[in-house]
C-alpha cells in the first residue's frame, strides 16, 4: 500500500467506493468520472505503478477481471461494445499512479467519440526504424 494512494485508500476502505468486483487480489469499483455511465475501473489491491513494475502474474489476473466486467457490461447493461485502457505516466494521461484498467460500455447512442487524429510517418523507412530501435529494446 502507497499512504498517498486515493486507490490504496479505496482497496483499505478508507474511501468509499461502488464496488462491482472483489477477490483476494483485485477490485473492480465505478470510475467517479465515467466516460459514459457505467465506466469501472479494475485495479491490483497492492499498490503497483508502472504496467513496467507489475509482475506479469498481477497483470494476468487483472486482464481476466478486465474480461469479466467487460462480460458483464455486455449482458448486464446491454452494452454493444466495450472500450478497454491503460495508461502509463501523465504524458499517457495517467492521473492515478497506481496501475488500473478502465473498462467503459459502449453503445451507438452513447455520444461519445475519441479524439484520435491519426498521423502519417515521413516515409515508409521511418516506420520500418522505428520498429527496429523497439525490437532492438525487446532483447
Amino acid at each position: 500500500m502507497s499512504a498517498n494512494c486515493i486507490f490504496c485508500k479505496i482497496v483499505a476502505g478508507k474511501i468509499p467506493s461502488a464496488k462491482v468486483y472483489e477477490d483476494a487480489d483485485v477490485l473492480a469499483f465505478m470510475d467517479i468520472g465515467p466516460i459514459v455511465k457505467g465506466h469501472t475501473l479494475v485495479i491490483p489491491k497492492q499498490h503497483f505503478d508502472p504496467i513496467t513494475a507489475t509482475p506479469e502474474p498481477v497483470l494476468a489476473k487483472l486482464v481476466a477481471v478486465v474480461k469479466k466486467i467487460a462480460q458483464a457490461q455486455m449482458n448486464g447493461l446491454r452494452a454493444e461494445g466495450v472500450n478497454v485502457m491503460q495508461m502509463n505516466g501523465a504524458a499517457a494521461g495517467q492521473v492515478v499512479p497506481h496501475i488500473h484498467f478502465h473498462v467503459i460500455p459502449r453503445f451507438a447512442t452513447d455520444g461519445h467519440r475519441w479524439n484520435w487524429a491519426a498521423k502519417q510517418y515521413d516515409d515508409p523507412n521511418e516506420m520500418k526504424q522505428l520498429a527496429a530501435t523497439v525490437q532492438a529494446a525487446l532483447k
